[in-house]
This record gives structure tokens, sequence and C-alpha cells, in this order.
């Protein structure tokens, strides 16, 4: 990747958290102004930034188009819709859709719990592979020495008290979740969450995505989420029909 390219992206992930004063950017970047001011030049031209009243920096309008487009790629995400909202609805409880992404499990979709309670998470994120339901399921279903490559790669961040590790102990939960068929992830990213998930699969048994829910436990505890076990496998096996 050329500098200014890794630059400019670089550029677009700050301005994601938040909007940047040029000093701030040059300062992130670890380069000059100039270079800084180059660079966005030639992205507000193009509207992937813009530049406020006060002099700061913003994501701009071309990235909503793109961000529509990327979205709507995803087939298995137009096909998930009304599935994902009929359990939202039936169950109440936050869901997810996920997909395999270079290397990574991208979230592609998210209905919020209708309760007042939040996640983190967020459509376009990457889900944390050794904790997280969804990253669980896609993980599980990579061939083996994808896998083990990925086991041997991953820095097993430490999210909550409960979050796997090491790869010993991921690599069993892997041979777990694909031998049952869905994944937990029991307060292992968030603190008071308790999430579960299931693949979704084409026509070949390759699996093409993972649905979620996730509960806090001020709501359900992890054996009431299991309950919803039979909700949530109804709904990825209804995907997967539609999907093929």
């Amino acid at each position: 990747m050329s500098q200014s390219l890794a630059r400019a992206l670089q550029i677009l992930t700050s301005l994601g958290e938040g909007d940047r004063t040029l000093d701030q950017l040059a300062g992130e970047l670890n380069v000059h102004k100039t270079t800084v001011l180059r660079l966005l030049r030639t992205m507000e031209a193009d509207r992937f930034v813009r530049r406020d009243d006060s002099h700061r920096y913003r994501l701009g309008s071309r990235l909503f188009a793109l961000a529509d487009v990327a979205r709507e790629q995803y087939v298995v995400r137009e096909v998930a819709a009304p599935h994902l909202r009929e359990l939202n609805q039936k169950t109440g409880q936050t869901v997810h859709l996920a997909a395999w992404e270079n290397g990574e499990v991208v979230y592609v979709d998210k209905l919020d719990s209708v309760r007042s309670v939040r996640m983190y998470s967020q459509v376009g994120v990457p889900a944390a592979l050794h904790c997280t339901a969804v990253g669980k399921v896609l993980l599980a279903a990579q061939p083996r020495r994808l896998q083990e490559a990925m086991l041997a790669s991953l820095d097993y961040h430490s999210y909550t008290p409960n979050t796997i590790t090491d790869a010993d102990r991921l690599r069993t939960e892997l041979a777990t979740t694909k031998e049952r068929g869905w994944a937990q992830d029991k307060a292992e990213h968030e603190a008071f969450i308790n999430c579960i998930g299931a693949p979704l699969k084409d026509r070949t048994g390759r699996v093409v995505g993972a649905v979620s829910l996730s509960v806090p436990d001020v709501l359900l505890n992890y054996d009431q989420v299991l309950e919803l076990l039979p909700d949530l496998l109804a709904t990825a096996a209804a995907i997967t029909t539609d999907y093929n």
C-alpha cells in the first residue's frame, strides 16, 4: 500500500471516531501539517471529507453513498432483513448479522433491543473473533489451515474476566461450536451481556454469515438466554432457506 493511501485511510478512520482539526490529524499521523492538508484538500474535492465553519474536518457525504452500496452488496443482508426484524420483535433483544471479510468478522446489520439498553457494536465494525458469538461461528467455519493461522495470530485481548485468552481454549470452543451448530458469548466481550449465535449457509453447506441474539443479564440470565435458542436457530434456518 502506498504511503499516501495509507495516510488517507488513517484520516478516514480518525474522522470516523469524531471530528478533528488539522493539527490533531497531523499529530495522529505524525507528519507535517502541509502533508495532511494536501491529502485533505484532495479528499474534500471528492467529498470524502468536509470542513465545517470552525475549521474542523468531518466525514463527507460521498461516504454515505459508498456505505449504502457496500452494505447492499451483502446479498445475505437483504435476504436476512425480514427474518431479523421478526426475531427482534419476537424476543425484544438486540439482533446482529455478521459476515466474514478478509480475515475479519464484520457486523453488516444490527437491530437494537426494544429496551433502553444499548450495545457498543456498530455496523461496519469488526467483531472480536475470540469472544463474540458471531466471531466464533464464522471462525469455526473456516478451513483448518486458515483457522490455525488465525488462532496463532490473535492477540486474545481480555475484555472481561470471562474472555478466552489462549489458543487451546479457543480451539476447543470452536470445535464445540461447529459440532452443536451454535456459539455462545457468556459475558466474554461485554461484561453482563450474554450472546448466542448461529450460522447461515448456502446450498453447498458453506457458512455465509452468522446471526446472533445479545441480552444484558439485567433482563435475562444466561439460562434464560438459552431458552431463546430455538427462536435463533429457526431464524437461521429460515434465512438459509431463503438464501438458497
